[in-house]
């Protein structure tokens, strides 16, 4: 038998060789939750498609916020319910709509967690989708000054960061102009900027009561198939302002993640969807899989793939799971 002088075994012999050379390093301050935000008192509503998951009022927010703080999680990404809807998504730029009231509180009662507001019009739009009409079509460039007018609303409020999610072209740079000439110079924008047409958005689609009326939304949402288009949209938005951008979903789209992060000199954040928590949670139920290791595992694999920062359901989970060493 020839000598072996590289053995790869000797580092991984103990828990402790092993998280001493680990490539991937995670820690709580890289993970977003999502909060699904709706209008009333009094209200924390399971979510049917996500198990674990809960619609809150502005007023039952402070008890989500202190098991947040717990677990050392402090970034925040809103979405809003609104009371009414209707064909211009006026209530997403009102003073006082849904994610307006919840960042005024938010930053009066508990200012250290970091606002993220999700820009968009499909969850206000009495049709559901994310712009304004032209017969049934989304007209891009008629919807460009309402998505400014959001930002704007949400910068006023107290957003600390903006994250367009409508996939209108432009929209980076409109929102940009819109905070720079209103003196919001400092307010970082996080682009969707790589945002797929995927079928595991279904269980968010019935958690923010935001599935289109008619048709889909393929005509400004990605295609699977391609992958060079990704990377084309996440250098435009940079050129247009962005200063972070998301590859949106993640599980299926870790090559997508690999390349952008590879071409980009802003930070890359993912998004684990609806879709992924629900599968999970789904096989973990059938005893198929153990749900925390799936979690451990799908978790960093998206940070492997070259994302900082993570957008997660699991979020909470994830970070319980670092604190404990079992994970990061």
């Amino acid at each position: 038998m020839a000598e072996m002088y590289y053995r790869a075994r000797r580092l991984r012999g103990s828990e402790t060789l092993r998280s001493m050379v680990r490539e991937t390093r995670l820690s709580a301050e890289t993970l977003i939750y999502p909060v699904f935000v709706k209008a009333g008192n009094n209200i924390q509503e399971p979510i049917p498609a996500m198990e674990g998951q809960y619609r809150y009022s502005v007023d039952r927010l402070g008890s989500l916020y202190d098991r947040l703080l717990e677990q050392r999680l402090r970034k925040v990404l809103f979405f809003g319910l609104p009371e009414k809807k209707d064909p211009q998504g006026s209530s997403a730029y009102q003073a006082d709509g849904i994610i307006q009231s919840a960042l005024q509180y938010t930053a009066a009662q508990y200012p250290e967690i970091f606002r993220i507001t999700d820009v968009c019009m499909c969850e206000y739009t009495s049709h559901g989708h994310c712009g304004i009409l032209e017969g049934d079509q989304v007209d891009n460039d008629k919807t460009l000054p309402y998505l400014a007018k959001i930002a704007l609303s949400h910068a006023e409020a107290g957003a600390q960061m903006l994250a367009p999610s409508d996939m209108m072209d432009g929209r980076v740079a409109v929102i940009r102009r819109a905070l720079d000439s209103n003196g919001y110079t400092a307010l970082p924008i996080l682009s969707y900027a790589v945002k797929y047409s995927s079928s595991f958005y279904g269980p968010f689609r019935i958690a923010a009561d935001s599935t289109p009326a008619f048709g889909d939304r393929k005509t400004y949402q990605m295609d699977y198939h391609n992958q060079k288009e990704g990377i084309r949209a996440a250098l435009k938005d940079i050129e247009e302002g962005a200063d972070m951008v998301m590859v949106k979903p993640a599980l299926a789209y870790l090559d997508v993640i690999q390349r952008v992060a590879d071409r980009v000199m802003v930070p890359v954040v993912a998004y684990s969807v609806s879709g992924e928590y629900a599968m999970i949670k789904a096989a973990a139920h059938a005893g198929y899989m153990d749900e925390a290791q799936m979690v451990c595992e799908s978790t960093v694999s998206i940070f492997r793939a070259g994302a900082q920062v993570l957008i997660s359901y699991y979020a909470p989970e994830i970070a319980r799971m670092i604190a404990q060493g079992r994970i990061g």
